[in-house]
């Protein structure tokens, strides 16, 4: 399996855990006195399934540049600024 390929399973596993995280939220979400008790954590585990879904973004990306640029959670985007350039996989050699 290549770097490349690697990665796509990451960002898959991501995307999974992403899905798991939030569907764990909306069941939490059923029950209005624990939104009320809770709703920060709950906030959080919405910010932590957001965050996943980025990272498999980025794995996926052709250009981790340009992407950056298009993250919508302002705090991610500006720790992945910090560490420009964000180097590519190289191409594995047959």
């Amino acid at each position: 399996m290549s770097a490349g390929q690697h990665e796509a399973e990451i960002a898959d596993v991501l995307d999974e855990i992403s899905a798991e995280i939030e569907a764990l939220g909306a069941a939490l979400c059923e029950d209005p006195q624990f939104c009320t008790r809770h709703v920060e954590a709950l906030q959080s585990i919405d910010l932590i399934a957001q965050k996943q879904r980025w990272l498999a973004e980025l794995m996926r990306a052709d250009s981790r540049e340009v992407l950056v640029d298009s993250i919508g959670i302002e705090a991610l985007q500006q720790r992945f600024r910090s560490v420009r350039p964000i180097p590519m996989p190289s191409p594995s050699v047959s």
